[in-house]
């Protein structure tokens, strides 16, 4: 018995990286797979569904059920068609992960729109239409009676939840998801849908082009040793979240080698209050006390590495 017998998963971006071991773990588990794949270069450009249909003979071979699937996630009506894909060949829809993205770096300075509007369609566009329709037919699916204890598991990074130099678009896009996952949750959760979101760590096609990682990703020489930038090891913790009884929603985790954490997100520190509307001279005067002894709010050289500090020791 695998934890996912019976589940029906659509999983974007599945063709290489950390969606394929997302497929091969969620296949092995027992689910039936939909694998989405545009094919494309790291920066979006061109497609080959190659990618997808390797993974689906690779799953088929050691006995799982799968599709492949190249609609573009970030296209209106490839997004309804990748989802009544899976319901036309399976019956039904279980799991959506969204996982599908790609890369434009460049400092705010220096990116043209088309660079930022290319990484925001594909990321939270990317997210946004699937989640739609799959939205739809949950609900419709719960209208009728019959809900199914379904769940969809986002992927944001560390660049959307604490910045990294040189990615405006991705970060911002990363950030928009992990907000697009809480909204959700709380949406859907009356039809049974549960909605949470990682910020995964590891050695991808896009993270061997971040700035600062390049160099530190590698598998290591002694191939006794764990690999921690492994993409694989990012894979169990979405499949626990894409299980049947799982009780988790609204859930936004750093995930990545060994490590499982929760992130806490924005919260307040201390507050100033007064009794009327502050003014500019107050506040150069009182803002000083809440940022008096703190760390700077950012650092100009801050980029993923310095963020991750010591993951890899």
């Amino acid at each position: 018995m695998g934890a996912l017998d019976g589940r029906v998963a659509i999983i974007t971006g599945a063709g290489r990286g950390i969606g394929r071991e997302h497929a091969l773990l969620f296949a092995r588990e027992g689910a039936r797979v939909v694998i989405n794949d545009l094919g494309g270069a790291v920066d979006g450009s061109g497609s080959d569904k190659t990618a997808a249909e390797e993974v689906v003979e690779e799953i088929r071979g050691f006995g799982g059920e799968a599709i492949a699937n190249g609609d573009n996630v970030a296209d209106w009506a490839g997004a309804e068609r990748l989802i009544q894909s899976a319901v036309d060949a399976f019956g039904e829809l279980h799991v959506l992960v969204n996982n599908a993205g790609i890369l434009r770096d460049k400092t705010i300075a220096n990116m043209s729109e088309a660079e930022w509007d290319a990484v925001i369609n594909v990321h939270l566009k990317g997210h946004f239409a699937p989640t739609h329709f799959a939205a739809a037919y949950w609900k419709a699916r719960a209208a009728e009676g019959n809900p199914l204890k379904a769940a969809i598991v986002n992927t944001a990074s560390a660049a959307g939840l604490l910045g990294n130099f040189g990615q405006g678009n991705y970060s911002a896009a990363k950030a928009g998801i992990a907000a697009l996952t809480q909204v959700t949750a709380m949406e859907l959760g009356r039809s049974g849908v549960r909605a949470n979101c990682i910020a995964p760590v590891a050695r991808t096609r896009l993270t061997l082009q971040t700035p600062g990682l390049a160099d530190t990703v590698g598998a290591p020489e002694d191939e006794s040793k764990f690999d921690v930038w492994h993409p694989g090891n990012v894979s169990p913790l979405v499949a626990y979240l894409s299980t049947e009884d799982c009780p988790v929603t609204g859930g936004v985790f750093h995930v990545g080698g060994g490590e499982v954490a929760l992130f806490q997100g924005w919260t307040q520190q201390q507050v100033l209050r007064r009794k009327e509307r502050w003014t500019v001279e107050a506040l150069s005067t009182e803002l000083k006390t809440v940022l008096d002894g703190r760390p700077p709010l950012v650092s100009t050289g801050t980029d993923i590495a310095t963020l991750l500090g010591d993951f890899a020791e």
